[in-house]
């Protein structure tokens, strides 16, 4: 469905999620400001984990045990990324947001997690938004590890 074709109603339950995404993205990028004795990427790695985690919450309200074991063994995908970042390049940032964000954009699609509904597009925003902040500090030079 492209944005052309939203319904006026679409647009309006879609701009709550959005909003509060974008916000929350660009505080999930300043976040190593609160935590200024940890590296930016150990603290960049922890937020890119504990996002991966919401969905086993999800899950587990959800009740069915397939969906727990799906969403627990993606989380683990997540945390190997973040786990790989903290020493290693910052881009693994990038790329475990995109791709978290990707996971969002499937889960909203297809529902496969029941009763999550305004979560995937806000959770998507979130991804992207940090992602792109995060990808402009790397080109800026920001640096990542002490």
């Amino acid at each position: 469905m492209t944005v052309a074709a939203l319904t006026r109603q679409d647009r309006s339950t879609w701009r709550m999620p959005v909003v509060w995404g974008l916000v929350t993205g660009a505080a999930q990028a300043a976040s190593p400001l609160a935590f200024w004795w940890l590296d930016t990427a150990t603290v960049y790695a922890l937020g890119l984990a504990v996002i991966a985690f919401v969905y086993i919450g999800f899950a587990v309200a959800d009740g069915r045990p397939r969906v727990v074991a799906v969403e627990s063994s993606v989380a683990m995908v997540f945390v190997v990324v973040a786990a790989a970042a903290v020493t290693g390049s910052p881009w693994l940032l990038v790329a475990g947001l995109l791709g978290h964000g990707a996971k969002d954009l499937w889960q909203h699609r297809t529902h496969y997690v029941a009763n999550t509904r305004w979560w995937p597009p806000f959770c998507l925003v979130v991804d992207v938004a940090a992602a792109a902040i995060i990808a402009v500090e790397i080109i800026a030079g920001v640096p990542f590890h002490h």
